[in-house]
């Protein structure tokens, strides 16, 4: 692993620290995120391995990530204030996180350091065909993890963005001075 590749995924992994305390959603809430998976899947993505059963592997990591992205905005709180939607991420949310992150992480150094042999047995056991399918497979997973759960959060924005409005007062209006 190269200095980027520590720089990416540590910083993949520590993200979701930053929304561990309470933050205005907005731009930045999205483009960090999006901005690490897209320069880490620029430096990796080599096109999409087809032989074999690489494009099984491929589907089950990028359905784990698409579980803990959902879940992971799921349980990330979001709330209006003074205006502004607030957001942080809950304990669930930030441990689903850092499992999906941390993983691939730690898959890596497990294949760097002894594994190597294990994985090559277990490829050619279940027919993937190439290392390149475990690092697309291990990218898509994050970038899906990442993508899913920013998609959740937005959602969710919409429907608190819609519930923070004040709702109009039914029945007689108070008149200016007067209890009502």
């Amino acid at each position: 692993m190269t200095l980027t590749d520590w720089l990416v995924d540590i910083a993949l992994v520590l993200i979701v620290f930053r929304q561990l305390r309470e933050g205005r959603l907005g731009p930045k809430s999205y483009l960090i995120p999006l901005s690490l998976v897209t320069f880490f899947a620029s430096q990796y993505l080599r096109g999409l391995p087809t032989d074999g059963n690489d494009l099984v592997l491929v589907g089950v990591l990028m359905g784990a990530g698409a579980a803990l992205g959902i879940a992971g905005g799921v349980f990330t709180r979001i709330r209006s204030l003074d205006g502004h939607l607030m957001i942080k991420a809950g304990v669930v949310s930030a441990v689903l996180w850092v499992v999906g992150m941390g993983a691939r992480l730690g898959f890596q150094l497990w294949v760097d350091h002894g594994g190597a042999d294990d994985v090559a047995r277990f490829s050619a056991e279940h027919q993937i065909t190439s290392q390149q399918a475990w690092v697309t497979a291990l990218l898509l997973m994050a970038v899906t993890e990442v993508v899913t759960r920013l998609a959740t959060i937005f959602v969710r924005s919409r429907g608190a963005d819609r519930t923070a409005q004040p709702k109009p007062m039914r029945g007689k209006q108070p008149v200016s001075g007067q209890p009502g």
